[in-house]
């Protein structure tokens, strides 16, 4: 997509660390088979184990689908019962899991080529890199998520929205490994260490909107770099598991988020250093 430009493609520490792939549910068997499925016969990643937190699962499918895919003994299956809150869903995995890398990842995705999780994991393994994100991209093979804009909308919105697959985006944006303000949790790796450092999501006040943005942002006043791979492909059926936040308590709990943000961040007026200040913070695509 930029061949006037160079991609530096960083070595992998040898022995290859292990990665920690945490992945919350709640039913919806095909989306979890789906997704277990592109992990762990599609990756050519194979030092890994997979974390299926279940949320409150009820159908019978679903625990159907956890026999089957806890046959490859790099699965466990643990329990976060109770509310949906995504923080403390991924707070709780993270307490038991064993590896050096730590890879979020939501259950609407599917893998796209095997080589996706050996970027994510070389470019976390870098000293100075906090969290590293995907190019995530919808069904139809447009842009879910480029990285996200601090700032856009009041709170924040991700970058290259919309943009079609082989479009580089201005100066090579989506075609080059960039700093980002912050990326999506969709699926988020970075070291265990770091993780444990800033103290975890924030389960209390940003238990289902905005809580990777804050913990993002949190990691950059460590003095980490987050950074967004174009190497990194899937495909992200975005919310298709949960649904969106648009009435009633959902709603109420999203606004209490965004005024969350709107305090701690000052995310009305805030100076996104990764976006071009000649350009519409409204509107970041």
């Amino acid at each position: 997509l930029a061949p006037q430009h160079l991609r530096v493609v960083w070595p992998m520490p040898q022995p290859a660390p292990l990665v920690s792939v945490i992945v919350p549910t709640r039913d919806r068997a095909s989306l979890i088979s789906a997704c277990a499925d592109g992990v762990l016969n599609r990756t050519d990643y194979r030092t890994i184990e997979f974390i299926i937190v279940d949320n409150g699962s009820t159908a019978p499918e679903t625990f159907a689908a956890f026999e089957r895919i806890r046959r490859d003994s790099r699965v466990r299956v643990i329990t976060a019962p109770g509310p949906f809150n995504f923080s403390a869903i991924n707070n709780r995995a993270v307490a038991e899991a064993r590896g050096d890398v730590l890879l979020l990842l939501n259950n609407d995705t599917e893998v796209i080529e095997p080589g996706w999780m050996h970027e994510l994991v070389a470019q976390a393994m870098r000293p100075d890199v906090g969290a590293v994100g995907a190019k995530l991209l919808y069904a139809d093979d447009t842009l879910q998520h480029g990285g996200v804009v601090v700032g856009a909308g009041g709170v924040a919105s991700h970058y290259g929205l919309g943009a079609d697959l082989v479009d580089p985006g201005p100066l090579a944006s989506l075609a080059l490994v960039r700093q980002v303000s912050a990326v999506t949790a969709a699926c988020l790796a970075l070291r265990t260490s770091i993780y444990r450092e800033i103290g975890g999501m924030d389960e209390r006040n940003l238990a289902v909107a905005f809580n990777d943005v804050d913990f993002c942002l949190r990691i950059g006043e460590r003095g980490y770099r987050n950074i967004w791979t174009p190497f990194a492909r899937l495909y992200h059926l975005e919310s298709v598991s949960r649904g969106f936040d648009m009435a009633g308590e959902k709603a109420a709990r999203f606004a209490q988020e965004i005024a969350f943000m709107q305090r701690r961040w000052g995310t009305k007026s805030f100076d996104d250093p990764f976006f071009n200040p000649n350009l519409d913070l409204s509107d970041p695509n």
